[in-house]
C-alpha cells in the first residue's frame, strides 16, 4: 500500500511535537516544586534550577539549530497539510497551525528570554532604575516560576496537536468505514430492488393486458 501524502505530513507533525513534549519532560522535575508542590520550595532548589537552564543554554551551538531545525518540520508538516484543503484539513489541520504557532511564540516570547535572564544573573529587580520599578517588576523567585509555567503551558499546547492530529484520523477513518459501507449496500442492492428479469417482465405484462380485457 502506498504512503499517502496526508499521512507523511502528519508524520511530519507529530514526530516534532512528541520531542518537543520529551524535552519538557525532562524539566517537570524541576518545574513541579515550583508550582506544584505543597510545602515551600527551598532556596537550593532555586539554584539547582538556574545551574541547569545555565547549562542548556551554554549548549554548543549545534544543539539550538537542532532544535530550530525540529520546529521548522513541524511547521512544514501543517503548512503541507493545508495545501489544497478540504473541510477537514481546515478544521483539524487549522486549528493546529493555530496552536502551533502559539507554541512557537510562547517559546521565544517565554522561554527564550527566560533562558537569558538566568544566564545573566540579573533579574527585573537587579535592572530596575527606582524602587517604584523594583516593586512592579518579577524578582528571581517569580521569573523562574513564570519559566516554569511557560513549559507547561508549552506542553498544553502541544497536547493539543496531537489530540486535533488523532481526532482528524478518527473522524477520517470512520468516514471510509460509512463509505465502504455504502460501496457495499450500493454493489448488493436490496431482492425488491433488483431489477427483475426479462421474462417475468413479459409475463407480468400479458397479465396486465388479460386484465383489461
Amino acid at each position: 500500500m502506498a504512503l499517502k501524502s496526508g499521512s507523511f505530513a502528519t508524520f511530519l507533525i507529530v514526530c516534532p511535537t512528541c520531542f518537543f513534549l520529551g524535552i519538557i519532560f525532562s524539566l517537570f522535575p524541576y518545574d513541579y516544586p515550583l508550582l506544584w508542590a505543597g510545602e515551600p520550595t527551598p532556596p537550593s532548589h532555586y539554584d539547582y534550577l538556574e545551574a541547569h537552564l545555565r547549562f542548556l543554554h551554554a549548549s554548543p551551538p549545534l544543539i539550538p539549530r537542532i532544535l530550530h531545525i525540529v520546529i521548522f518540520v513541524g511547521l512544514a508538516g501543517v503548512i503541507t497539510k493545508l495545501y489544497k484543503p478540504s473541510e477537514s484539513n481546515m478544521l483539524f489541520d487549522g486549528a493546529s497551525l493555530v496552536l502551533y504557532v502559539c507554541g512557537v511564540t510562547v517559546y521565544i516570547a517565554n522561554i527564550v528570554k527566560g533562558l537569558r535572564l538566568v544566564t545573566g544573573g540579573q533579574y527585573g529587580v537587579d535592572l530596575a532604575a527606582t524602587e517604584e520599578d523594583a516593586e512592579q517588576v518579577l524578582g528571581r523567585e517569580d521569573s523562574l516560576k513564570v519559566l516554569a509555567a511557560s513549559n507547561t503551558i508549552l506542553a498544553l499546547i502541544l497536547v493539543g496537536v496531537l489530540v486535533l492530529q488523532a481526532g482528524q484520523w478518527y473522524a477520517e477513518r470512520k468516514d471510509e468505514q460509512e463509505s465502504a459501507k455504502f460501496d457495499k449496500k450500493s454493489d448488493n442492492p436490496p431482492k425488491k430492488d433488483r431489477a427483475e428479469s426479462p421474462v417475468a417482465t413479459r409475463a407480468a405484462t400479458r397479465q396486465n393486458s388479460k386484465k383489461r380485457q
